[in-house]
């Protein structure tokens, strides 16, 4: 008679190493990376532990968290045991993340430097395969009233809508505006295009008092200021 083959079920698993118990008795800091995501995908596959296939997941973008975030649900589920519930489950939780660290950067704070715009920025824009301009509004102590989106995929072909810029300036009480936007590719230099939106929202906003206080542009690791660079 055949021996049967073993389970790789995470329910035989020792009470003490099954993550979702472990992460009761233990706490969320107990857990690895690895563990966390075996808890979101909920099972494995008959060869394959959810644990195990969560290893291999994240060894293949070098169990780095922001790389993960970055993968497509198509390319979650290229992993053989992940089917289409298992990676939009992956995706939510990354973007849940994602939003948190936005939400810890606004709560705040008030805008000190371009440094602070960057940490502001970076969780929103940082790490997005487009490219996405946004503007945020402060009030006349540097803290952030609102941020919003102002265009998306590329700033050269999108027309500006200046008077929709200062009339939620104006709605806000904003009395500066500080503008961001990603480059995706990675290159900290702004285009001549970069250049053209800020004077133009610039000098827009004189004539309302209303100061573009600076213009960065945001990569995943990095930043370029116009301020800092005296482009202003």
């Amino acid at each position: 008679m055949p021996e049967k083959a073993p389970s790789f079920s995470i329910k035989n698993w020792s009470q003490d190493d099954q993550p979702r118990e472990k992460l009761r008795d233990k706490g969320r800091s107990a857990l690895s990376d690895a563990e966390l995501v075996a808890i979101i995908i909920g099972s494995g596959s008959r060869n394959e532990s959810a644990l195990d296939l969560c290893k291999r997941i994240l060894a293949s973008v070098d169990n780095n968290l922001n790389q993960l975030g970055k993968l497509s649900i198509k390319q979650l589920m290229d992993f053989k045991g992940i089917g289409e519930a298992k990676a939009i489950s992956i995706a939510a939780a990354m973007e849940l993340g994602r939003r948190r660290r936005g939400e810890d950067a606004l709560e705040c704070k008030n805008i000190t430097s371009s440094a602070s715009v960057f940490e502001l920025m970076q969780p929103i824009i940082g790490e997005l395969p487009h490219e996405e301009f946004w503007i945020i509004y402060l009030n006349n102590a540097n803290k952030v009233i609102q941020k919003q989106q102002l265009s998306k995929g590329g700033i050269t072909g999108t027309l500006v809508d200046v008077r929709l810029v200062l009339k939620n300036a104006l709605e806000f009480g904003a009395v500066g505006l500080i503008l961001a936007h990603n480059h995706p590719s990675g290159t900290l230099k702004p285009s001549e295009a970069d250049k053209h939106i800020t004077q133009k929202l610039k000098k827009a906003g004189e004539s309302l008092d209303i100061k573009v206080l600076d213009h960065l542009i945001v990569t995943e690791k990095a930043y370029f200021s116009f301020a800092d660079d005296n482009l202003l």
